[in-house]
């Protein structure tokens, strides 16, 4: 368990770390963003047609918000990424579990944008809850349930790697 909380901690510090550069927020968060927001946007459009992205931005005619870094998916798939990557299990099934579960968290995130948006038009009082702690605890759990549905299926299919060492007086 220590070892897995090591692991955990290094890879978030290093994976946050990494995302907090510069290049790397130009060349990837950025665009990743602006993809978000249009993609909410088409979402959102089985709802409201008027609804349009511009850039980072969601707008209608009567409301707009705009997507930051943060509310993108992206910390949300650094954590569950760095949890598998400090889970014993194959290296295929550490990156399996990264694909599909960036695919999971991705699209919760999308419906976690477009319902903002439309509970941002109703109210801003309950948007900023519903931003600040519902969704966030909620895509949250999202990773935990993603996590532990991974975990499952790697007992099930045996690949759990053990890193026991000879303990002290047991045969060789």
């Amino acid at each position: 368990m220590l070892r897995f909380f090591l692991i955990f901690v290094l890879v978030l510090a290093v994976l946050f770390g990494v995302e907090m550069l510069n290049p790397v927020q130009t060349a990837v968060i950025m665009p990743w963003t602006t993809l978000v927001a249009h993609a909410s946007a088409k979402l959102a459009q089985f709802i409201d047609p008027s609804v349009i992205a511009s850039g980072r931005e969601l707008r209608s005619p009567s409301f707009s918000v705009s997507i930051e870094p943060g509310c993108n998916g992206v910390e949300a798939a650094i954590v569950l990424a760095a949890a598998m990557l400090a889970f014993p299990a194959s290296w295929m099934m550490k990156l399996w579990g990264i694909v599909i579960g960036f695919a999971v968290v991705q699209a919760v995130n999308l419906i976690r944008v477009v319902t903002l948006f439309f509970i941002g038009k109703w109210s801003l009082k309950v948007f900023e809850f519903a931003h600040l702690y519902m969704w966030q605890a909620l895509i949250m759990l999202d990773v935990l349930i993603v996590w532990l549905l991974w975990m499952r299926m790697v007992a099930r299919r045996g690949t759990v790697v053990t890193h026991d060492a000879p303990h002290a007086g047991s045969q060789a």
